[in-house]
């Protein structure tokens, strides 16, 4: 049976989906579509051009070299796909879709979650599916079309577009202060428990500047590390002592007194807030949109 051109872009879809997430059932999972359906639009592609795209055994999915010339095609041509598509229907056009957000597990809870609604209000064709994780992820490989990091991103095949700049945040609880009491200077620092946030790079070495511009590094004692800037957040205000914490996840408990800045005339480290997509030529009307309700929201924060 010939196949139609809905046929054949499905089947450069599938394919592509494939690649990109190393396989059928991550594929599906992108797509929406059951695995048994991803199997029979990639047969249908080799079955129609008579090749391979994929070696499989039970374990491992490997591209072959007509495989990857055909997903090396394929994927200029649906990005003139899609452009078309939102070319025709008109700039004024909802956009639609799934869109599959990655985002920091902290930042999700506290900002995005909250004002997602917002965004699903004003595009009801689109469909979010939010992904809350810490760890660095392949986008290309888990099908998501934008993740939104705090810190930096040194792959160059990915896009990073920075939305906004928090600092970190030296503080205490008032109970610790007053048992323990107030450093006067960044070397005070050093007598005192801290907590470690042990997603930052620096570890027990906390960078401190003073108001001239001087930089003094303290190393700090601690006896508590935790991975979540939230579990910090909550260790200090229980009184475990001094901690960096980023600006947004404290800034309710600086308000209600729950904890108090410390050497508030110096600063530390800033961390972008990024949003992070593919590097390719065409960017869906989906992803433009979410892009600069992102702006809108944060930029200002």
């Amino acid at each position: 049976m010939a196949l139609t051109i809905m046929d054949s872009i499905d089947g450069f879809k599938t394919v592509v989906a494939v690649v990109e997430t190393g396989s059928f059932t991550s594929a599906s999972e992108r797509l929406g579509l059951s695995k048994a359906l991803v199997s029979k639009y990639v047969a249908q592609v080799e079955n129609q051009l008579g090749v391979r795209l994929f070696n499989r055994s039970t374990r491992h999915l490997v591209l072959t070299d007509a495989g990857k010339t055909y997903y090396e095609r394929a994927l200029p041509f649906l990005e003139e796909y899609e452009e078309l598509l939102d070319q025709v229907s008109g700039a004024q056009s909802s956009p639609t879709g799934r869109l599959r957000i990655s985002v920091p597990v902290t930042f999700g809870e506290m900002k995005l979650s909250p004002v997602i609604s917002d965004f699903l209000n004003r595009y009801p064709d689109i469909q979010v599916d939010i992904q809350l994780t810490d760890r660095r992820i392949d986008l290309l490989e888990e099908g998501v079309d934008v993740a939104i990091r705090i810190g930096g991103v040194d792959d160059s095949n990915l896009i990073a577009r920075q939305i906004n700049t928090y600092p970190l945040i030296l503080c205490a609880s008032p109970a610790y202060l007053e048992q323990q009491g107030w450093p006067q200077s960044p070397k005070d620092i050093s007598a005192h428990h801290c907590i470690i946030d042990s997603n930052f790079r620096i570890g027990k070495q906390w960078p401190l500047v003073a108001a001239n511009g001087k930089v003094e590094t303290v190393n700090v004692s601690s006896r508590v590390a935790a991975n979540n800037p939230r579990a910090v957040r909550e260790i200090a205000i229980a009184g475990g002592g001094l901690a960096l914490i980023p600006a947004f996840i404290i800034e309710d408990a600086l308000q209600d007194g729950l904890l108090q800045r410390v050497l508030p005339d110096h600063t530390t480290l800033e961390f972008g807030l990024f949003a992070i997509y593919p590097h390719r030529r065409y960017l869906s009307k989906k992803i433009r949109c979410f892009i600069d309700f992102l702006f809108e929201t944060f930029a200002n924060s």
